[in-house]
């Protein structure tokens, strides 16, 4: 071992076994690599470059601006440095102190988040109803063991079946990959290059909604697009929806009812043609078939129950088979007074959303009108099945976000390609790629985001203590301490 070592070295290895024989702690200790100390190794010194970088007010600065600022002189005193550091040396600090350089983490979108009517409908509707249902539904904890519903007696079995639309770009690539420093740049395409929405449904409990055996599916691939399929509007969920009421009573055939989810866009608000609507209403008499011109309006609802027919009989002597108009509707209803008023504020901008200003106004605010339901819950709700709207600017609560999410990063490996038949297929194999596994963990984050609003967390908050607590379900009620 000592062999061209020296006499040195021989006799301080004896020394050290010698030692050691003694006490077994007694190992030498290497000062290899500790001759030198880095200044940001120093707290008070790295303190004040965290410091100087959080008076930026930016989150785009770089390593020439801890430069700048230690080459000026009331800094060099201060910090008792001889001369400013090098660019090199800065970089070398920021990643000392945690920092590192890459592409910025998109988080929860906020815009919106915290409105008061968002607030309000998330906390006092659709939490309410999440949590009437949740204790039907079949859960599964972080490892995938199954937990089963615990129904009332006579409560039917509840299966979440969520919904949401998603576009493809052939031109979404990925960012980062290992660049050999003669590789030269490539000339890319412009824009995000040819698209492909895909609208789903899917389910903890069986995954993407299929027939049960596999051979039909819910989903729709859709080019979107003046020149091409078009654009997909309400009608077009409608029929995809009868479809996947159709798969899913294959799969749950009358031992179960669906509860599907669907985002809060205005497009998926759009009423039936033949719904109560005062918006268009005429105040008299005329022939009207409703806003969409293609029907007449269904019955309302006087206040003591009985039904109430907006139009004339077709044997009228005067206005056969004609829209009553609001005056005589509101007469009808007993509110004399409010029939004498304006048919509506100028631009229907009134004082305010329970005034009774106009006839608009008036007849907006009766019970029959305001409990008009969408065309999709009205759809679903006829087949037997529940449906509901996610809160707005909410898509952490519905899970099949975070498929899409998956997904994308699946197709973004995929090699490029122009053709939309390739393109079809490397959206449909990425997709695939989402096993029910994955939507089981996706399902139990948003299921925290719910606990967490219920306890009455903010989204900040929420997003803190889905972190916290990433392998339950649920929130644990002490969190509140914590804050």
């Amino acid at each position: 071992m000592t062999a061209g070592k020296g006499k040195y070295f021989a006799r301080s290895l004896r020394k050290w076994v010698w030692d050691l024989l003694e006490d077994d702690d007694a190992m030498p200790i290497t000062k290899l690599g500790n001759h030198r100390k880095s200044r940001i190794d120093d707290e008070d010194f790295s303190q004040e470059i965290q410091l100087h970088l959080q008076s930026l007010g930016k989150p785009y600065f770089s390593a020439m601006d801890i430069v700048h600022y230690l080459s000026q002189p009331e800094a060099q005193k201060k910090l008792k440095l001889k001369k400013a550091p090098t660019e090199r040396t800065t970089r070398e600090w920021l990643k000392n102190m945690d920092f590192h350089y890459s592409t910025d983490k998109k988080g929860m979108y906020i815009d919106g988040h915290e409105r008061e009517d968002v607030v309000a409908y998330r906390q006092d509707v659709f939490l309410p109803l999440w949590y009437s249902l949740e204790h039907r539904m079949m859960t599964w904890t972080s490892d995938n063991q199954m937990v089963l519903p615990k129904p009332l007696p006579g409560e039917p079995r509840v299966v979440l079946v969520t919904h949401d639309e998603s576009t493809f770009y052939a031109s979404d690539r990925r960012k980062k990959r290992w660049i050999h420093k003669d590789e030269k740049p490539q000339p890319v395409r412009k824009g995000e290059g040819a698209s492909i929405m895909v609208s789903d449904f899917c389910s903890p409990d069986l995954g993407w909604l299929k027939s049960k055996d596999g051979t039909r599916e819910a989903r729709i691939l859709f080019k979107a697009g003046k020149n091409r399929d078009g654009y997909f509007n309400c009608d077009d969920l409608l029929a995809q929806l009868d479809l996947a009421i159709e798969l899913f009573e294959d799969n749950f055939p009358g031992t179960a009812i669906a509860a599907f989810g669907f985002d809060n866009a205005p497009g998926h608000q759009k009423r039936a043609d033949d719904a109560l609507s005062a918006r268009h209403m005429p105040k008299y008499p005329k022939i009207w078939l409703g806003k969409s011109g293609k029907c007449k309006m269904r019955h309302g609802r006087l206040p003591n129950g009985q039904v109430q027919d907006l139009y004339f009989p077709d044997n009228h002597p005067q206005y056969p088979g004609y829209f009553k108009g609001m005056q005589l509707i509101l007469q009808e209803r007993g509110l004399l007074k409010e029939s004498q008023l304006n048919a509506e504020c100028k631009n229907f901008n009134c004082p305010g959303s329970n005034a009774s200003c106009c006839c608009h106004r008036v007849l907006f605010n009766q019970p029959d009108f305001k409990e008009q339901k969408p065309a999709i819950i009205e759809f679903v709700e006829a087949h037997g099945h529940i449906a509901f709207f996610y809160p707005k600017f909410h898509c952490e609560l519905n899970f099949i976000e975070q498929n899409w999410g998956h997904a994308k990063c699946q197709y973004r490996i995929l090699p490029f390609t122009s053709k939309e038949a390739e393109m079809e297929k490397n959206v449909q194999e990425s997709l695939d790629k989402v096993d029910i596994v994955k939507m089981r963990r996706f399902a139990n984050r948003s299921a925290r985001f719910m606990a967490a609003y219920k306890l009455g967390l903010s989204g900040s908050q929420a997003v803190w203590a889905n972190k916290k607590y990433h392998g339950h379900r649920v929130l644990p009620e002490h969190i509140l301490n914590e804050l």
